[in-house]
């Protein structure tokens, strides 16, 4: 039916919002822990170059995500929008001050300021996928259902904590990858090792939490718990778990091509088997996809208007991504970005 195929293109557009905006909130968690000014300089070298030729597109897949769900699933967005409203406002002003800072910091010339601002990123960096990870797992367990009013309930309990630590984590450790594979672009021999340390250690801060996520979740999200832990869900969650230690033993052997895509595939495959874990329902137990979904004309139409916009944005995608990872795209440099030479170049080009 077409309102499973939009639930399909739902979760695979969450998917991918996990792993490229969850490289760049990794990124931004280990600005965060660097250190100073002096200690922390190198590393953020590193992911100011890294991130700014793409963070702007990877936020392309939220902005998807939320159009489907308004559109496709109307139940489902009031549903989630009113209950959770706090955790994802939160989420959302972190969005903002994490955009606002990143942007600003290298072209500000004022330590204090560029500080001020690096601050607002690197904080926001950890406390959005927090707060969107609480959400989820305020979903798992079915705390929510339609017509819930706004509570601390909703998002409060052990699962909705450690769903958001999960998040932190997983982006850490995409974050990790993605910046020992750029250290090497950009010929940073300390940097390898440094953030190869980093993507191990995530890597071990992840087996921790899920298995303390493994005891909670058996009591408070049963439904899922059961999904994830037999048929195609326990599949998924040991693929990934193997992509996961793939990922170690390349990242040891300084395959970093290999090694993001074997980061990505483990987490995009956790997403695809939480998704199935809680199948037939968008809300466990509460809301199922055909109840949640729209019009069938609305949908036909949603459908129409993502194939074209697969069509045309796609490749464009793929391209952007594909240049980077090659170091095609360069940043601007502080050079580029001093007023002084643009208008140098400028009286050049009269002739």
């Amino acid at each position: 039916m077409i309102e499973d195929v939009v639930a399909w293109v739902l979760l695979a557009a969450v998917a991918a919002y996990a792993c490229a905006g969850g490289t760049d909130y990794g990124a931004g968690f280990w600005d965060l822990v660097a250190g100073g000014t002096v200690r922390g300089r190198r590393p953020r070298w590193l992911i100011d170059h890294a991130m700014e030729p793409v963070w702007e597109t990877n936020n392309v897949w939220l902005v998807f995500v939320l159009v489907i769900m308004w559109t496709g699933f109307p139940v489902l967005f009031q549903t989630v929008f009113t209950a959770m409203w706090l955790p994802l406002a939160l989420a959302a002003v972190g969005l903002v001050l994490r955009g606002a800072g990143f942007a600003l910091r290298k072209p500000t010339r004022s330590l204090a300021r560029r500080r001020v601002y690096g601050a607002a990123f690197a904080v926001s960096s950890l406390l959005t996928p927090f707060f969107l990870g609480a959400a989820v797992g305020g979903l798992a367990t079915g705390r929510v259902a339609p017509g819930t009013e706004a509570s601390a309930d909703a998002w409060s309990s052990g699962t909705s904590v450690i769903a958001g630590l999960l998040t932190i984590s997983a982006t850490a450790f995409l974050g990790a990858v993605f910046l020992t594979a750029d250290a090497r672009r950009f010929d940073a021999a300390d940097l390898v090792g440094y953030f190869r340390l980093r993507a191990w250690c995530s890597l071990g801060a992840l087996a921790v939490l899920a298995a303390v996520g493994l005891v909670v979740t058996r009591d408070e999200a049963r439904y899922v718990h059961a999904g994830l832990t037999s048929g195609i869900g326990l599949a998924l969650v040991l693929t990934s778990v193997a992509c996961a230690l793939a990922t170690a033993v390349l990242l040891h052997r300084t395959l970093t091509g290999w090694a993001r895509v074997t980061a990505v595939a483990s987490v995009a495959l956790v997403v695809l088997a939480w998704g199935l874990a809680q199948r037939p329902y968008l809300i466990p137990t509460s809301l199922t996809v055909s109840e949640a979904a729209g019009a069938p004309t609305t949908l036909r139409w949603l459908m129409l208007v993502t194939l074209v916009a697969t069509v045309l944005v796609g490749p464009l995608f793929l391209l952007l991504y594909r240049l980077d990872t090659r170091g095609t795209l360069q940043p601007l440099t502080d050079t580029d970005l001093d007023p002084r030479r643009a208008s140098a170049d400028r009286e050049r080009e009269v002739p």
